[in-house]
């Protein structure tokens, strides 16, 4: 199950980076431009997670956090041009769990969702499935039509990439970053490598193919070529 997370944003051009950049991410994204609005959805709709900005129309960012706060424990991370330590005071004071300024980077962002949806859900375990292809992350084990597919830890990261960007084709570099942590550079046939082992390991028994090469770019999850 996709963790939904709520953005509360009267910036429409903040809204559509951070949406592009969540969905991206394999996140179900929610989006308002109001705080009324803002914590209506949040009461109906249950969010993982809440980005909220401090200064919006009508109901503040603030009194929608200290209303958030009272009613539950859903994590807020607080997005807001104040940036004086009294402002980061009264941020926090008012409930937010984290609290990020503007002008800020995507990649800091994704980090800090991931952490606060780590620091709030430590139990939860998701099945992240496409056509016939299951992948347990409690578990970390693998299924393809009922058949349990045995992968080492670096074939567990790299499948799991894929699962949670149906579709998207994955660039090499992007491939490296998030499965090794660093550039290998364009000589490296490492990720060609444990392409192929994941390959066999899926179409063992005839199966379709699902990942695809699109060359000079990188991979891609898909039923057809």
């Amino acid at each position: 199950m996709q963790e939904r997370i709520l953005i509360i944003e009267d910036d429409e051009a903040i809204l559509k980076l951070l949406r592009r950049g969540l969905v991206f991410e394999g996140y179900q994204v929610d989006t308002t431009l109001d705080g009324q609005t803002g914590l209506n959805m949040a009461r109906d709709e249950h969010p993982d997670l809440i980005i909220l900005d401090w200064m919006l129309p009508g109901m503040d960012g603030l009194e929608v956090c200290r209303r958030l706060r009272a009613a539950g424990s859903v994590p807020i991370l607080m997005l807001t041009a104040k940036d004086t330590i009294q402002d980061r005071v009264q941020g926090l004071d008012a409930g937010a769990d984290d609290y990020l300024v503007k002008p800020f980077e995507l990649d800091e962002l994704l980090a800090r969702v991931r952490a606060l949806l780590r620091r709030t859900q430590p139990d939860r375990a998701q099945v992240l499935s496409f056509a016939d292809l299951s992948l347990d992350t409690g578990s970390r084990q693998a299924t393809r039509n009922g058949r349990l597919i045995s992968l080492t830890a670096k074939e567990y990261d790299l499948l799991e990439l894929f699962l949670r960007h149906p579709r998207q084709v994955l660039t090499r570099e992007m491939i490296f970053d998030r499965v090794w942590g660093y550039d290998f550079g364009g000589e490296s046939n490492v990720l060609d490598v444990y392409i192929r082992y994941l390959r066999q390991k899926l179409e063992i028994e005839g199966e379709m193919r699902l990942l695809h090469t699109v060359r000079g770019v990188g991979y891609v999850l898909r039923e057809m070529p």
